[in-house]
């Protein structure tokens, strides 16, 4: 038997029926992000994200911002 690995329970995306949900999540985060700094795949977001683009501080907290609410919809609440 194989036993997942941490990172593909954490990469996992949301199901059909997780949809609603996962949108009012990225509909929250978007009133704390620019436009430009928020894609509608939240992985794009973090795997495409260019290490020192940003002020150290924003940095810190756009990738917190980004890796909770990717966490809240594979939680699914």
């Amino acid at each position: 038997m194989t036993v997942p690995r941490l990172r593909d329970l954490v990469r996992r995306r949301p199901g059909p029926a997780d949809e609603d949900f996962a949108g009012q999540v990225h509909s929250e985060l978007a009133l704390d992000l620019p436009d430009e700094d928020l894609r509608e795949d939240l992985d794009d977001c973090l795997d495409l994200y260019e290490m020192g683009s940003k002020p150290r501080c924003e940095e810190v907290e756009y990738l917190r911002l980004l890796e909770d609410a990717r966490d809240r919809i594979v939680r699914g609440g």
